[in-house]
């Protein structure tokens, strides 16, 4: 139990570690310093965990797992949406 509270507290800091770049983001609709293959990349590697923590979540173990990296796919495809939206044309 208490290593399930841990893994939830740890992953809750990572995950909502990525908020206020977003909202950076959001303000100030500058994403030239971001690069959309290193957030392609974790997304591509948060999916991957993903598909995990849903198949031990399955046999009864790995809830907050499957929690906090579902935010954190959820928070990572934000980020992604506003690198697209925000970025500059040529």
């Amino acid at each position: 139990m208490i290593y399930a509270v841990m893994q939830l507290i740890g992953g809750f800091i990572l995950a909502f570690g990525w908020i206020p770049q977003i909202v950076q983001v959001i303000r100030t609709k500058s994403v030239a310093d971001l690069s959309l293959k290193t957030f392609g990349s974790l997304v591509a590697g948060i999916g991957l965990m993903e598909v995990y923590a849903i198949h031990i979540a399955q046999g009864g173990v790995g809830i907050p797992f499957l929690i906090t990296n579902t935010l954190s796919l959820v928070l990572m495809l934000i980020m992604i949406g506003c690198i697209l939206k925000y970025r500059k044309r040529p």
